[in-house]
């Protein structure tokens, strides 16, 4: 009798086990449901080849906690100690607008010695703001971040940090439900830095984009690609080609 007692308090205790931690799943499962995730296989005449991967999770029904990450280093960036970018913010809804002020970091060379040492973490900070519009008939974007050298790892006299600013804007029209066509105007320069030895590095254009783009998407993917003219003056700027940019991107 007491073995057949025992047997049943650990049949018991063993089922309660079970279904704590099955509940414990369920509810785990439940609030991983809330988590938003975006990829966006984007690729540039500049950059090359940049995945990036967006994140959010909403805090309350206007603020959303949101994390990015985006692998330069797949692209032309890979000589920069395949630089990477990882950050994280808040996202504020106000009607059809999103607000989205973050925090990043890069992993690299590029900002802590121009590319002239191996990567490092914290290579540089990169405060951002992105703003989206989006309804059934418009659609928009404000992007503009700051990547400044976190570190100074420049070792001879040449090399250098270096600190850039990265803006862009789009708007367009929503034709159909599966078209969007509008306009995109992008500036990348170099802002300064420090000098190994003493002195600071000229503001330096890098390119100025403008033209047309065309998206075309269905449900939660699609793809967008702009194009246009480097209106730069080329003999100032450090980048070279036409503006050509294509994005895949899909809402997970």
């Amino acid at each position: 009798m007491f073995m057949r007692k025992s047997n049943l308090n650990r049949s018991v205790v063993l089922f309660c086990l079970l279904l704590s931690v099955g509940t414990t799943v369920w509810a785990q499962e439940k609030k991983e449901e809330k988590l938003s995730v975006s990829l966006a296989l984007n690729h540039d005449a500049f950059f090359g080849f940049n995945p990036m991967l967006t994140a959010s999770y909403p805090v309350s029904k206007s603020a959303d906690l949101t994390f990015y990450g985006i692998q330069w280093g797949a692209g032309t960036a890979s000589v920069w100690g395949n630089w990477t970018e990882f950050g994280l913010g808040l996202n504020f809804k106000a009607g059809k607008f999103a607000i989205n002020p973050q925090l990043g970091f890069t992993m690299g060379s590029l900002l802590s010695s121009g590319a002239a040492q191996p990567g490092v973490i914290g290579d540089g900070i990169v405060p951002n703001l992105t703003v989206n519009f989006d309804d059934s008939k418009f659609l928009g974007q404000f992007y503009s971040g700051y990547y400044a050298a976190l570190q100074n790892k420049t070792a001879v006299a040449g090399q250098s940090t270096n600190n850039y600013m990265h803006y862009w804007i789009n708007a367009g029209v929503k034709p159909t439900p599966w078209l969007a066509i509008g306009a995109h105007f992008e500036n990348l320069y170099l802002s300064g830095g420090k000098t190994f030895g003493g002195g600071t590095v000229a503001r330096t254009e890098g390119y100025q984009w403008i033209g047309p783009f065309v998206q075309v998407s269905k449900g939660a993917a699609g793809m967008r690609f702009s194009f246009g003219a480097d209106i730069a003056d080329e003999a100032k700027s450090f980048s070279k080609n036409d503006f050509y940019k294509l994005a895949f991107f899909v809402n997970l």
